[in-house]
């Protein structure tokens, strides 16, 4: 499974978000989602929730990338809004047995899930409209560390490759006729020492990735910041665009949160 076309297949389009300059957009980008991991009020979890469709309806990639960009992760969140209303709060609403369907439980799911989702399409189409390695070098000129840029390629990497190494890997189990079966404890070593063995190899493969990058100078790097693509006006307004965005969302957010309180009281 190759990098590139897993990340930024589609970052050939054309869109106001694929012509953004990187480093401005990065930074919008990145003050939206940081605002939407805060919004709590109902109005204003289906205002974030709009506003990513909409920003990726403009962004041009199709919903066949969405689709299986959200495939993997909606497994994981679905798990947990499943369980939380049933763990969490005080107020029952109702009660099924030895299970009780909780309002502050599912209060909760709801806003995690809108934001998990919002955050989500917003981070897939940061890193959908543009290069990946151009987006890596436009963190490495904000500024960001180069041991935690080098990282995040890395993982990028190494966590399709993996994969691959796992699909190969029941390829050959199936192929020596090995067939699991989910109600079968003793089965389950199979997949265990499948497992084990793909740990035991990332470990020796990072071994071997880190001695060879020390043997090439990694570390030892001393040239300068390299200038990207200058910043044009239109990106500075996109900039200012997503500013006053996450502030009006901060703003709408604080000032419903005190009217919900002041009802209360």
């Amino acid at each position: 499974m190759k990098l590139d076309t897993v990340i930024d297949e589609y970052s050939h389009l054309d869109s106001p978000f694929h012509r953004w300059e990187l480093r401005t957009k990065l930074i919008g980008f990145l003050a939206l989602i940081f605002v939407f991991s805060f919004v709590d009020e109902p109005v204003m979890l289906a205002v974030i929730a709009g506003l990513s469709l909409m920003v990726y309806a403009l962004s041009g990639l199709p919903l066949s990338f969405l689709r299986r960009r959200l495939r993997y992760p909606s497994f994981f969140l679905l798990v947990l809004l499943i369980i939380i209303p049933f763990t969490s709060g005080q107020t029952v609403m109702v009660a099924l047995g030895p299970l009780e369907l909780k309002e502050e439980g599912l209060a909760s799911a709801v806003v995690i899930g809108v934001r998990f989702l919002s955050i989500l399409v917003m981070g897939i189409v940061l890193f959908g409209t543009a290069p990946f390695m151009d987006t890596i070098k436009a963190m490495r000129r904000l500024g960001l560390p180069a041991i935690m840029v080098d990282m995040i390629l890395l993982t990028f990497r190494y966590l399709h490759q993996i994969g691959s190494d796992l699909e190969r890997m029941q390829l050959s189990a199936g192929l020596r006729g090995f067939r699991l079966r989910p109600f079968a404890v003793g089965e389950w070593r199979v997949p265990a020492w499948l497992s084990g063995s793909l740990i035991v190899r990332s470990y020796e493969r990072s071994e071997a990735v880190y001695r060879a990058m020390r043997l090439r100078g990694y570390g030892y790097d001393t040239r300068g910041r390299q200038d990207g693509p200058a910043v044009q006006a239109r990106d500075i307004m996109l900039l200012v665009l997503a500013f006053s965005l996450a502030a009006a969302l901060t703003a709408a957010n604080i000032t419903l949160g005190h009217d919900s309180a002041g009802l209360l009281q």
